[in-house]
């Protein structure tokens, strides 16, 4: 029977069946079909029929279920006052949650719902909860929080665990802790938060006392632990909690446990642990693997230092999309294989439509390998080419690019020509160009402005200060780092790590702590003469000792000079690492800032003499140094 020989308008049922289709529709996401019962709709006149149909309400409803917020919304609105109920309201608040483009417009709905009078539900404040989280916003979510206990509803175990999960994204794990002990009832969940809160925010010591209290853990709560002992550096603690889990609890590791152990690896850098969870996948997985697994495979190999080895599993990935695309576009950037980036690139456009971060990748690869005129040209052509408008991230990036290529005056007009006022990362990215071309009196203008953002960030004032002793005016340096003492503002120490034997060891600056100290400044001070002998001559230059006067300093006080550059961190490392390990093995270290001029010559004479590839991630880039080169040419 064909739709247009039917009078809808003398058939009373209708509605009611349409009513029926239109619900199914939305709890099947059938958007495809519910179009089209839409479509009949509105051709047989039956939307212009009473409100008591209801027609608008499952329109709305279907819309909203599916994600297509601005139908839903419009649909929303054009539903008399008097037909809408609680279900309405906290449909399309859920939909604008989940699915809108702008947190702004669920908060802003959220304001109209109390605004109305709207009785608030579970359902529509555990939405608010999940905004609040996503966004990292404490005071909206205190807000929420308060209104929710106002209103009496603040001791359900589906909103508590709710509540508690955007404290724990905020960083106020006291609030996790006492929403917690205030619970009438608990399920695996709520034990599962207050463990990621703790293990986060308090250590992971004080996650285990949680984690043994646990009357039941699932695949998530051993997931949190192990990853917090992975991503902390506790690696020997985490393999004995993953054989636990899999060998005596019987667990298996899904995919999201894999991913989850394997970005705590990246984070720490325990590319032994990462290698025994890709063995485990190829186990489990065969080549068909799970594209998060592949794609947190790809992110830890990269991350961890061995970049070769995340290309191969790149290449060998059965899926890419646009998140597989963007780990290797970063890790190959990362690691200064501009050109690279640029030749793969085409090959992602036919697999994946590029997002905001492919560009970030991509112009961040064409900064570190001094690409200026490939970098312009993808810039320039972002939206008229790609139809993505440059965000600040982007901008910067560019800055970066032309800083370091010495094209500040360029990066200056350029950042004039925003369309956004600068932050922190493109003033900041300025003021390092700036450094490194010996730019004194455009640095004291950017620092000024740096000061006004974060007044605390020691970096800025230790590069001016640089730059100060580089013009020789030591009395200046002097000065600015009085100003800091003075304030109270230290500078960050730097702290180099490196894994053996499956235990990441730390090294400060003249460090004394470890264990094998006797052993590490033996070899050290074999170090020093092997390099002198090879052409090393330390680098001073950045060198400000408290009372210097600026003036060409006596011998005792090169030699003082001297010993402090003998003793940074990532040298430590090195000769632990030389004595802890095979001859020819790879060494790989990281550095939590950025490698100083010194080292980075001293290392790449250091991988010649003694034959070895050491690789450094310092908080800019990778350096691989190997055959008395470095991977960045120098560019850095």
């Amino acid at each position: 029977m064909k739709c247009s020989t039917i009078n809808f308008t003398t058939l009373q049922p209708l509605p009611a069946h349409f009513r029926s289709l239109l619900r199914s529709c939305a709890r099947n996401s059938s958007l495809s079909t519910g179009k089209k019962l839409h479509a009949v709709i509105l051709t047989s006149g039956l939307a212009s029929t009473s409100p008591n149909t209801f027609l608008l309400n499952a329109l709305h409803h279907l819309y909203a279920s599916c994600g297509v917020t601005y139908s839903a919304r419009h649909l929303f609105y054009q539903i008399p006052r008097s037909h809408k109920d609680v279900t309405d309201w906290t449909t399309l608040l859920t939909s604008l949650v989940q699915h809108g483009t702008k947190p702004s417009e669920g908060f802003c709905f959220f304001k109209e719902m109390r605004k109305e009078g709207v009785v608030l539900d579970d359902v529509a404040m555990i939405s608010v909860f999940v905004l609040c989280t996503r966004v990292e916003d404490s005071g909206m979510g205190r807000q929420a929080h308060g209104c929710l206990v106002k209103m009496g509803l603040g001791f359900g175990v589906k909103v508590c665990n709710a509540v508690m999960n955007m404290y724990v994204k905020c960083g106020l794990v006291e609030e996790v802790r006492r929403i917690f002990c205030e619970m009438n009832e608990r399920n695996v969940i709520s034990w599962s938060t207050l463990l990621e809160g703790v293990v986060k925010w308090e250590g992971v010591e004080n996650g285990r006392v949680v984690f043994d209290e646990m009357p039941e853990r699932n695949e998530v709560g051993w997931t949190i632990m192990i990853a917090g002992y992975v991503g902390n550096g506790f690696s020997r603690e985490g393999f004995l909690l993953l054989d636990e889990m899999v060998l005596r609890f019987r667990l298996g590791l899904n995919f999201v446990t894999l991913s989850s152990i394997l970005s705590a690896c990246a984070q720490s850098g325990d590319v032994l642990m990462g290698r025994w969870v890709h063995v485990y996948a190829l186990k489990g997985m065969g080549r068909e693997m799970h594209i998060m697994v592949g794609t947190a495979l790809v992110d830890m190999y990269a991350k961890c230092g061995p970049i070769d080895m995340a290309f191969k599993v790149f290449k060998y990935l059965p899926k890419r999309n646009v998140v597989a695309w963007n780990a290797m576009l970063g890790g190959l950037a990362m690691h200064g294989r501009g050109k690279l980036v640029l030749d793969i690139f085409p090959k992602m456009i036919e697999e994946a439509k590029p997002d905001d971060l492919t560009f970030m990748a991509v112009l961040s690869a064409c900064s570190h390998s001094g690409l200026v005129d490939q970098g312009y040209h993808y810039f320039r052509s972002l939206e008229s080419e790609y139809g993505t408008t440059p965000k600040i991230e982007h901008y910067a990036c560019m800055v970066d690019l032309l800083g370091r290529a010495g094209h500040l005056e360029e990066a200056v007009m350029l950042i004039k020509k925003m369309p956004m006022c600068p932050n922190e990362v493109v003033l900041g990215s300025l003021l390092g160009s700036c450094n490194a071309h010996g730019k004194l009196q455009l640095g004291e203008r950017i620092l000024q402005e740096l000061i006004q953002m974060d007044r605390h960030n020691t970096e800025y004032h230790v590069l001016l200060s640089n730059m100060y002793v580089l013009e020789g005016r030591q009395d200046k340096a002097n000065s600015l780092r009085q100003i800091l003492k003075s304030k109270g503002i230290r500078k960050v120490p730097g702290v180099s790590s490196i894994y053996v034997g499956g235990n990441i060891h730390q090294f400060s600056a003249g460090d004394k702590s470890h264990p094998l100290t006797k052993e590490i400044y033996h070899a050290l001070n074999n170090m020093i003469q092997r390099l002198r002998l090879a052409g090393y001559v330390p680098n001073t230059t950045n060198q400000v000792f408290p009372g210097s006067d600026g003036r060409e300093g006596s011998s005792e006080e090169m030699e003082e000079k001297e010993l402090a550059l003998f003793l940074h961190s990532e040298k430590l490392a090195v000769c632990f690492g030389l004595i802890s390990t095979k001859p020819g093995a790879p060494l790989y270290i990281f550095k939590n800032l950025r490698i100083c001029q010194d080292c980075h010559s001293a290392i790449k004479i250091v991988s010649k003499i003694y034959n070895r590839e050491i690789v450094i991630r310092d908080r800019n880039r990778f350096h691989c140094f190997k055959h008395g080169s470095c991977s960045c040419s120098d560019y850095w």
